[in-house]
């Protein structure tokens, strides 16, 4: 995948970028939202090896530029029955709560209902993190499936809660999208 609005660009992660997803991968305050405060621990080679594996048909990671500068990851997972599950983080800190994310967010989605025809797009977030709810709610029409309270153990053994989404493809084509122009 190579998508292009402006300045921001996704494109497929590939074994030269396992330096810099090994650099964000065990960087405590990247990961600690989705649990992992102490980082993952990772090595590039490993990091390298296991790119190797992604295709469209199962699941692929994603390097976000802006400026042609990496800034983050995005990724999808073919989780069968025409679902993709995605993932996405700004890593670079002086780079987020600008906007980005749900632009990047309908761009992938576009991409992932046309091109790859997906037929949904689901996700989950920490119940903490409200302005990524309020992208995928209020700007992107993702609909709140539950909330799972307590759901999981973080590096540190505290308790989290998270949010599952879920957006239909007939979703999104009713959607205000004026966001991906």
């Amino acid at each position: 995948m190579f998508l292009r609005n402006g300045s921001l660009t996704i494109r497929n992660a590939e074994p030269s970028d396992a330096e810099q997803l090994c650099a964000w991968w065990n960087d405590g305050a990247v990961m600690a939202h989705a649990g992992f405060p102490n980082g993952l621990g990772e090595t590039p080679e490993h990091i390298r090896e296991s790119l190797l594996t992604d295709t469209d048909d199962a699941r692929r990671r994603h390097i976000i530029e802006l400026r042609g500068k990496p800034v983050g990851e995005m990724s999808f997972k073919n989780l069968g029955g025409g679902t993709a599950e995605i993932g996405i983080k700004i890593c670079d800190p002086a780079e987020q709560n600008k906007g980005y994310g749900a632009t990047l967010l309908a761009m992938f989605t576009d991409a992932l209902f046309g091109r790859f025809g997906y037929g949904k797009i689901v996700l989950d977030t920490n119940l903490k993190n409200e302005r990524a709810q309020h992208v995928y709610e209020k700007k992107l029409g993702f609909t709140r499936l539950r909330v799972r309270e307590n759901s999981w153990r973080d590096q540190l053994g505290e308790l989290q809660s998270a949010v599952d989404y879920e957006l239909t493809k007939e979703t999104w084509q009713n959607t205000n999208r004026e966001i991906t122009k």
